[in-house]
Formats: structure tokens, sequence, C-alpha cells
């Protein structure tokens, strides 16, 4: 499913028009983003949760040339998935 795809089943589902589960989509990412950001962490109860890691520097390797290379200091999101979505993808049971 992508963005367009998650736009268009809430559209469907809530009888909203295109727009209207445009803006809402828009909204929960932008939410979203914001609170990564801000070192916040998002949590959906049993479901998922959405956290930012930080990597400290180091030095690696360029794979087509073998040189070091400096790898500056980074945030990247990290996902982690909770017990309820874990049992669901195993069981296959319903939506979220």
């Amino acid at each position: 499913m992508n963005k367009s795809d998650l736009i268009a089943a809430l559209a469907a589902k809530e009888k909203l028009r295109d727009k209207q589960a445009t803006d809402v989509i828009k909204l929960i990412f932008s939410g979203f983003t914001y609170t990564l950001r801000e070192r916040g962490r998002i949590e959906i109860r049993g479901s998922r949760s959405f956290s930012v890691r930080e990597y400290e520097t180091y030095t690696g390797k360029n794979p087509k040339t073998g040189s070091n290379v400096d790898v500056r200091l980074k945030k990247l999101p990290f996902f982690r998935a909770g017990k309820e979505l874990k049992g669901k993808v195993n069981t296959g049971g319903g939506q979220s």
C-alpha cells in the first residue's frame, strides 16, 4: 500500500472527498515528522512505535574503490512492531 492507496481507502471508508482524505493523511504524516525531528517518540499502543536512533561517526569503506570514507553523525527513523501487529501479521487477522 502506498500513500495514494491509503488516501483512497480512507476516503472510501469514511465517505470523504479525496481532498479531505489527503489533508488528513498529510496532517498525520507531518505530525509524525515533526515529533521525530524534535527527538520525540510515537507509540500506537500494541501496534507500532517510531523513534529516532542516532549513529556516531565512523570510518567506512567505499565498496567501489576500497578507500576509507569518514561517515558523519546521522539520525535515522526506527520502527518497532508491537505485539498486537505481530500477531495479526502471523495469523492474517483483520485490518487495523
